[in-house]
């Protein structure tokens, strides 16, 4: 997308600097060698100055650089650079532009650097909502970032919502927040300035908190596989599908043993489990037919069966056997109730 080498340029612009100059902005922004940025502290003991030293001239350094004849003959690629930013969506975190902009590891630094330098581009530092970002708008960075705190708002704590969906709800957001001409395809790097929105492996988007997006650990993961899914899985089965789904291996029993302690997921058969969220309710068969007669009342045998083989994958006679404990007491018009 650029028309130049970021490192060709950066030598450019450098070249006409007084050497500790020269060598205080190569540090700062690891410009050389592996591209290890170094501290203010860590360069101003080599000079033997303090840090506020140091600061200052980078600073002066940088307006050195923007007044320089070599800045003013790079006009066309500083247009150059602004129009891929412009492409792109024009307010980006830096991530964004890196992975966009620049061909190499070596070239990131140096990307970084014009950035930096060219009076295009203006940038804000990461904070507890928003990844470090930079953009050509200043009106539009900030239409951006109230939408998408409202967005936030408005996203349900551990809901997940398909990707295209989910940029349709962006989109109104952007309209109420005053962003009336945008790019589809801006969309989806917009929402990545977040740091409190972000998207699952599968590609449904949420809050970045919730355990369904941030996915830590295999209870998580069998909690996107199952969702993916949409009925209940052997724990096997679970296992399987997680490498299949994510390329984790994962062993059935150790599986087995995260569905178990994890409230999300419920036994509904032998090894089966399925979703709470499906309105599934945890405990053993009597737990099962307590809860449904509490709910509805008087039922006969066959209508407990019934309600309860869509919570259970159980035998008939299982069901019948648990109606026989103490917790229950029939009528005599043969329907069940708990007992008092």
């Amino acid at each position: 997308m650029l028309s130049f080498q970021p490192k060709s340029v950066t030598k450019d612009l450098l070249s006409g600097l007084p050497e500790r100059s020269r060598r205080v902005l190569t540090d700062r922004f690891g410009l050389a060698g592996k591209g290890e940025r170094r501290t203010l502290d860590a360069i101003g003991q080599e000079y033997g100055i303090t840090r506020e030293r140091i600061r200052q001239i980078e600073n002066h350094s940088i307006s050195a650089v923007r007044d320089s004849d070599a800045y003013a003959a790079l006009t066309q690629h500083w247009e150059n650079l602004k129009a891929a930013i412009t492409a792109l969506g024009g307010v980006l975190s830096e991530e964004t532009i890196l992975q966009e902009l620049a061909k190499n590891d070596a070239d990131r630094n140096h990307v970084v650097f014009l950035l930096t330098v060219g009076h295009h581009f203006e940038d804000r530092r990461e904070d507890n909502d928003f990844r470090a970002r930079w953009h050509i708008d200043e009106q539009l960075a900030e239409q951006i970032e109230a939408a998408l705190s409202s967005l936030y708002e408005s996203i349900e704590p551990n809901k997940l919502t398909p990707e295209e969906e989910f940029l349709e709800i962006f989109a109104r957001h952007l309209k109420q927040a005053g962003v009336k001409n945008r790019s589809n395809d801006a969309l989806p790097r917009w929402l990545l300035i977040s740091k409190r929105i972000g998207r699952n492996p599968l590609g449904e988007w949420g809050r970045q908190d919730s355990p369904h997006v941030r996915i830590k650990n295999t209870r998580d993961f069998a909690y996107l596989t199952l969702k993916r899914h949409g009925s209940p899985m052997h724990f096997t089965e679970v296992a399987k599908n997680i490498e299949k789904l994510f390329g984790r291996k994962t062993h059935p029993a150790t599986t087995h043993n995260e569905l178990i302690k994890d409230g999300r997921f419920v036994l509904v058969g032998r090894g089966l489990y399925a979703l709470k969220e499906w309105g599934y309710e945890p405990g053993v068969v009597r737990d099962v037919i307590a809860g449904i007669l509490q709910r509805e009342g008087p039922l006969t045998r066959e209508e407990i069966v019934e309600r309860v083989k869509r919570e259970r994958y159980v035998k008939d006679a299982t069901i019948a056997v648990n109606l026989q404990n103490g917790m229950f007491v029939r009528n005599p018009e043969g329907k069940y109730s708990l007992a008092k």
